[in-house]
């Protein structure tokens, strides 16, 4: 089970106590009413038949610091040794696709999967909000302040606009834009929260909604990069399942510290404490509409019983893999069973900055000890999961990160490491539309360049959007009331991933 840490919001609509008091009555979920009739018309532009809207819901997997494309999808043997290193690639079930001989689970479900070899860009910094967003560039500082004027809204905020929009601004059922295993960034010690998951100029009322996973690592690891260590619980290789869990609702704005979020009151208190100056407000008639929409988050049976992993089959949780990523991907199929639209998975830092996919230091053993095998049951645990329920060809699934890692493998104290690498990374698409059994792109003989099909980040997202039955070229409203490009002009619905 999980506890869910919404936003100031976790309204399933997207309100916040601040802003109801904000909006007045002319406005819903804030957008104003002009606005909410323009972006209505946007949504109905007629768009191309071909796989539009074939996704009801979508699972994004988000790999933190970025695999290398050399130990995962497109495999160099013939290059020299310290191009290729030292892992070996194995034959998957789509023809002429080898993959790392450490996947091999996922190596026999990939005839259900569109490889993209060739995704390109010019920022080899990490830039979540640079992959799944709009923003059309970034930096450092806009990646390090969450707060920076500069950033574009989430992919998941986005989609929750849209569908708030085709709803009439009514309520769904369930939390919508919901994301795991614990608010981005958190769970480190020795920097600032990273941007990307928020949303933006549509609001803090567009964050997602997060959970917190009240389990425990049941593996410990020394993580050490030059000036930090990390000694302790890792839950990313191993985790508990039958700890006590709970569902809350509380802030998790990037100023607020960890350490004070489980004393923040709940959602419901919130509202209980603004009735005087809801009164106030034109929408003060409305407060038992919004206090029931709190209630549907913070005790919703749907909600609560998706997210409580423990009734789960304990055999399809060893399928998932016995570790955190594992089980929030499990808890993402739960969540899109029970009604929830979006769901995204990062597999994020933990204990130390620089973690997680980011290996700049002892690549190999982190590939093999931390990385690859939780990744390889993890995603080909979902993909089996989803095709023998029946949910697969309704659900994307889209394994992404923010870029690649250098090809020539970089020597260092603390153990050979490959840095960050934008010219050519891969990315991964099944289900919901997507052909199945397919390689789109290549790169050069040393995966450092692409040779074939270059592939934006934004066509990524604008092929993400059209599945889901959004049109992704057209203007989205902040809360400032300037009309913004959902995505830049140039990117496109890559057709051909299109089934």
């Amino acid at each position: 089970m999980w506890r869910v840490l919404g936003s100031p919001k976790t309204l399933c609509d997207g309100f916040t106590r601040r802003d109801l008091l904000q909006v007045g009555g002319s406005s819903v979920g804030g957008l104003g009413l002009a606005g909410l009739l323009q972006a209505e018309s946007q949504a109905a532009v007629a768009a191309p038949a071909d796989g539009f809207g074939k996704a009801k819901n979508c699972i994004v997997l988000f790999l933190y610091g970025s695999p290398s494309q050399l130990e995962t999808f497109d495999m160099k043997p013939q290059a020299p040794v310290e191009i290729r290193g030292s892992m070996q690639p194995i034959p998957s079930s789509l023809p002429g696709l080898d993959v790392c001989e450490h996947l091999p689970h996922l190596a026999r479900v990939m005839d259900r999967t569109t490889v993209i070899r060739s995704v390109t860009h010019p920022y080899p910094l990490h830039g979540v909000a640079f992959a799944m967003t709009g923003v059309s560039n970034i930096d450092v500082s806009m990646e390090l302040n969450p707060r920076d004027e500069r950033h574009h809204p989430y992919f998941g905020s986005c989609v929750e606009y849209y569908d708030r929009i085709a709803r009439g601004g009514h309520p769904a059922e369930v939390v919508q834009n919901v994301a795991l295993p614990f608010p981005f960034s958190s769970k480190r010690s020795d920097q600032p929260f990273r941007a990307g998951p928020y949303g933006a100029f549509l609001g803090a009322s567009a964050n997602p909604v997060w959970t917190e996973f009240l389990g425990q690592g049941t593996k410990s690891i020394r993580k050490a990069r030059p000036g930090f260590e990390y000694v302790g619980p890792e839950p990313y290789l191993g985790c508990s399942t039958n700890s006590h869990f709970r569902l809350a609702a509380t802030d998790t704005l990037p100023d607020v510290a960890i350490d004070r979020l489980n004393r923040r009151r709940s959602l419901v208190d919130q509202f209980d404490d603004s009735r005087r100056d809801l009164e106030q407000t034109i929408l003060g008639g409305n407060y038992s509409q919004y206090q029931q929409m709190a209630y549907n988050v913070v005790s919703s049976p749907k909600v609560r019983e998706a997210l409580d992993i423990r009734t789960e089959n304990e055999a399809l949780k060893d399928r998932y893999g016995r570790t955190l990523f594992g089980q929030s991907c499990l808890a993402a199929r739960r969540m899109v069973e029970a009604g929830t639209r979006l769901v995204s998975v990062f597999w994020d830092e933990y204990g130390l900055a620089g973690d997680a996919w980011d290996t700049h230091y002892e690549h190999f053993p982190r590939m093999v000890d931390q990385l690859l095998p939780g990744l390889d049951r993890a995603l080909s645990g979902l993909i089996l999961d989803l095709e023998e329920r029946g949910m697969l060809d309704d659900t994307l699934v889209v394994l992404m990160s923010e870029h690649g890692r250098t090809p020539r493998i970089q020597t260092n104290v603390s153990g050979g490491g490959r840095d960050h690498w934008s010219r050519a990374y891969s990315t991964l698409f099944v289900g919901g539309g997507v052909k199945r059994g397919q390689v789109i792109g290549g790169t050069d003989a040393i995966a450092s360049d692409v040779t074939d099909r270059p592939v934006s980040p934004k066509s990524l997202l604008a092929t993400m959007y059209h599945l889901l039955g959004i049109h992704p070229h057209q203007t989205i409203r902040g809360t400032n009331g300037e009309e913004y490009p959902l995505l830049p002009e140039n990117a496109e619905v890559l057709r051909e991933v299109i089934a």
